[in-house]
């Protein structure tokens, strides 16, 4: 449940008119109102500023191999537990009419046998990212850099900090899954952090 109120109504800070076209935009897009533009909008400062780097930043040009920049994101959400992030991550997935199969097999990278080993490794540097500073090593970062050049690694960095944001500024302010996607891979995703709960309280 969001912690901060999401509905105009409810709300005793009332948006201005750019930031109610903004609302309106996205709502046209997405065929819904996101909660995570209506949480920014209590603050055009933060809105603006996002909405900017959101933009640009999806129509770079990716210098990773194909769907490997969605299938990071994803990674990384699922890593951190946002089940927004991994709902309109999957979302965007099946609009693209990918491989349903890849998705739900990249909540469980590790076990899987889908993915090449320059797909693993960049799993593995999201997840290390997404920890503790020292979890990146120097050994991590030149691997990468002879899988995917130095032009790949500042991409691969840039989406896993960015995902990061985005989905620790989702779950803190409690903003769950939408309903955006089928749910196929929010339902693993989901069934995996259950385990990782229990796990983290048995061995409290």
């Amino acid at each position: 449940m969001a912690r901060i109120p999401l509905k105009l109504a409810e709300r005793e800070d009332k948006p201005g008119l750019a930031t109610r076209v903004a609302l309106g935009y996205a709502r046209k897009t997405y065929g819904a109102d996101m909660q995570s533009t209506l949480a920014m909008s209590h603050h055009p400062g933060v809105l603006f500023p996002w909405a900017l780097m959101e933009t640009t930043g999806a129509r770079r040009r990716s210098a990773l191999p194909a769907e490997l920049a969605d299938l990071v994101v994803f990674v990384t959400s699922v890593r951190i537990g946002c089940s927004w992030c991994v709902d309109f991550g999957a979302s965007l997935w099946e609009q693209k009419n990918l491989d349903p199969l890849t998705l739900r097999e990249a909540v469980r990278w590790r076990e899987s046998d889908r993915f090449d080993a320059d797909s693993r490794a960049a799993f593995a540097y999201a997840e290390a990212m997404t920890g503790e500073p020292d979890e990146v090593t120097d050994e991590m970062v030149a691997d990468l850099r002879q899988r995917f050049g130095d032009k790949g690694v500042v991409e691969l960095t840039y989406l896993v900090a960015l995902e990061n944001m985005r989905s620790r500024f989702n779950a803190a302010l409690g903003l769950s899954n939408q309903g955006f996607s089928s749910g196929e891979a929010c339902s693993i995703a989901e069934a995996a952090w259950a385990q990782q709960k229990l796990a983290r309280q048995d061995s409290a």
